[in-house]
């Protein structure tokens, strides 16, 4: 909950704290005119449709354990028959057909933050991910964020996945067993800030994903539907046609609600690297602790699961009380 400033009340300095479920009333209200009042087709690249309104929608609901929300939402996505997978065979596949920097878009776009090799068009996030060696992107890298191949996820992620892959060994000073992604790469860029790659917010696998979740939950255990949405995006991983069975595919009988919720978050997580999405999923299914703790060795506290109110706001918001209003532990 945060002081939920509108239209209505921009001009107001002093606005108490709105609770939760008012924070996302506003949200879903928004939404929903959204999907009304957008177009089926973007007027340019890059602009929202009511698709993208629809899959932001579910993922909400999907937030707010409304499953039959979610479930059904995404399923209008599904159903609309608008987008698919963009097939793959290699890593350079993931990297030039899916990912790649000289993409106006494809199949599987629902909304991206768009990036051009042009001055102040071009995305900074590779230079934040990438090491000089390699040569994956023509302006060194920062290397900021890297893994381990000791590390407990990358350790149980079979070698046959594609995108398992896309993480190599690059030695930046801490041991030869350091993992630098090459998920987004850019030969071309024309600066630090100059990659062409976009940034998926939301691709179908998104919806794929929630639909899967969404429906299992509903159904107290996975059903024939969310078992091959989950396979569609499993599939691609390996190289497979999304939409053809295959030696791959996971098999409805073995998974209960539980296991197949593990299933889904672990998909999402070998799916979405570097979009920003992980740890929203581990916090609203309760595992933050359990993983973190087990691949990092890092015990997280209550407190951690929010951020602060920022002091500039109890400072200057005379309607919030520092003690009462600040989140626990801080």
């Amino acid at each position: 909950g945060v002081p939920l400033r509108t239209e209505t009340n921009m001009t107001e300095i002093d606005l108490k704290r709105s609770t939760v479920d008012e924070v996302y009333n506003l949200i879903v209200a928004d939404l929903k005119e959204a999907e009304n009042a957008l177009p089926d087709r973007p007027s340019n690249v890059g602009r929202p449709s009511k698709w993208a309104a629809k899959t932001l929608l579910a993922d909400v609901y999907l937030q707010l354990a409304k499953y039959t929300d979610a479930r059904d939402k995404a399923d209008e996505v599904i159903k609309s028959n608008k987008f698919s997978l963009v097939p793959v065979a290699t890593k350079a596949d993931f990297q030039a057909k899916v990912f790649g920097p000289e993409l106006v878009s494809t199949t599987e776009e629902i909304f991206y933050f768009k990036y051009a090799r042009q001055i102040g068009q071009g995305n900074y996030m590779l230079w934040i991910t990438n090491h000089p060696s390699p040569n994956r992107f023509n302006f060194g890298g920062a290397f900021v964020v890297y893994g381990q191949t000791t590390d407990s996820f990358y350790r149980a992620w079979d070698d046959n996945d594609i995108r398992k892959a896309l993480w190599e060994k690059v030695n930046i000073g801490l041991g030869a067993n350091t993992l630098i992604s090459s998920k987004f790469i850019d030969q071309k860029a024309i600066g630090q800030d100059g990659a062409g790659n976009d940034d998926p917010v939301y691709a179908y696998a998104d919806v794929l994903l929630i639909f899967a979740e969404a429906a299992s939950r509903v159904n107290n255990g996975p059903t024939a539907q969310a078992m091959e949405a989950l396979n569609q995006v499993r599939r691609r991983g390996y190289g497979r046609n999304p939409t053809a069975t295959s030696s791959v595919d996971l098999v409805l009988a073995n998974y209960n609600a539980d296991s197949f919720l593990d299933l889904v978050i672990r998909e999402r997580g070998y799916e979405f690297i570097y979009l920003g999405k992980r740890w929203l999923d581990l916090k609203r299914t309760g595992k933050v602790k359990d993983m973190i703790k087990s691949s990092k060795g890092i015990t997280v506290a209550d407190k951690h699961l929010l951020w602060p109110i920022p002091v500039s706001e109890l400072n200057f918001n005379k309607a919030l009380d520092p003690t009462k209003d600040q989140n626990p532990g801080y």
